[in-house]
């Protein structure tokens, strides 16, 4: 039995909506104080390999590896620059680009070295592991070459930042108080939550209640066989790449045994993985890209980083399991 509007609204909705807003606020707030206090000019040192090549100005360094810790504060700060006038729409898809391998790093310490690498164990693991930082790594070197090649000082205003905190500018002097920064941050923090805030609560709510009242997986599990066949991978990777693709977790679970009674190799069962990566993507660009990038970016600009990533994700993950079959 589904469970009531409700329950949906204070149980799936409202934590979500509150984790991410929170999460937004503090990168808002984070990037404005980089700015105010000239932490950006040391930062700069640490991403000028990134951001020099593709054409990025230094403040989006900051953006960059703020994702690590954080992926939301970090589209929170580039949606800042965005909005600021900073980066025009190609700039900021190049540096949502580049910002992928920072935000799978935060993962691989929050649920790939504690949880998955335990469970397929340690060769299969690694493996695993390894192959998807890869893949981010290639598609963030992607976005440094695009960078390369389609931005210029056109896409770039590097004056608009002074709209933030006029007096914190390089130019030598800064009489604003430490208090009066604090104040600013914050505040202009709360302004783009409070801004975001009402794209989060209808899009997440939409979306909450389709998946609460329709079968996803009857919808897309089917793509799973003509994968498998396609690979020439073994009949049993068609049930772990339907159940990998709706929850990690259960996927490595139900894979683990196989690979301990030989039925997978490590490659087979890393490229198995993948497949369920693959499949993936249409339930979870629906149940969290879209959200997520239509709430901060809103739909016409969402639609495009959603694009722009889940191309990309397909392409590298395309490539690697090639690599990895053809070994």
């Amino acid at each position: 039995m589904a469970p009531s509007l409700g329950a949906l609204l204070v149980g799936e909705v409202l934590p979500r909506v509150i984790t991410i807003a929170v999460a937004i606020a503090a990168g808002v707030t984070f990037a404005n104080l980089l700015v105010a206090f000239g932490v950006i000019d040391y930062i700069a040192a640490l991403s000028k390999p990134l951001t020099a090549p593709a054409n990025l100005p230094d403040e989006v360094g900051g953006a960059i590896l703020t994702t690590a810790a954080s992926t939301t504060a970090g589209y929170g700060m580039l949606a800042e620059y965005r909005d600021s006038g900073l980066l025009d729409d190609r700039a900021t898809l190049v540096a949502v680009t580049i910002n992928t391998f920072f935000g799978f790093v935060q993962h691989i310490f929050t649920f790939y070295a504690p949880v998955l690498i335990p469970i397929l164990g340690l060769r299969v693991g690694l493996l695993y592991v390894g192959t998807r930082a890869a893949i981010s790594l290639a598609i963030t070197i992607t976005g440094v070459v695009a960078g390369a090649f389609l931005l210029s000082a056109r896409n770039v205003n590097p004056d608009a930042m002074a709209d933030i905190e006029p007096e914190a500018r390089p130019d030598g002097g800064d009489a604003t108080p430490v208090r009066e920064k604090l104040r600013a941050a914050a505040r202009s923090g709360v302004e783009k939550t409070w801004d975001i805030l009402p794209r989060l609560v209808v899009v997440y709510t939409l979306v909450v209640i389709l998946t609460a009242y329709y079968d996803l997986e009857a919808l897309t599990g089917g793509a799973a066989d003509p994968l498998a066949t396609l690979t020439g991978l073994p009949s049993a990777a068609v049930p772990v790449i339907v159940v990998y693709a709706f929850d990690t977790t259960s996927g490595a679970v139900t894979i683990a045994p196989l690979i301990e009674d030989g039925v997978f190799t490590a490659r087979t069962a890393v490229a198995t993985m993948l497949l369920g990566g693959i499949v993936s993507f249409t339930v979870s660009t629906f149940k969290r890209s879209i959200p997520f990038q239509f709430g901060i970016w809103g739909a016409e600009f969402g639609t495009k980083v959603v694009i722009v990533n889940t191309t990309l994700k397909i392409v590298w993950i395309a490539v690697a399991l090639v690599l990895l079959l053809a070994v």
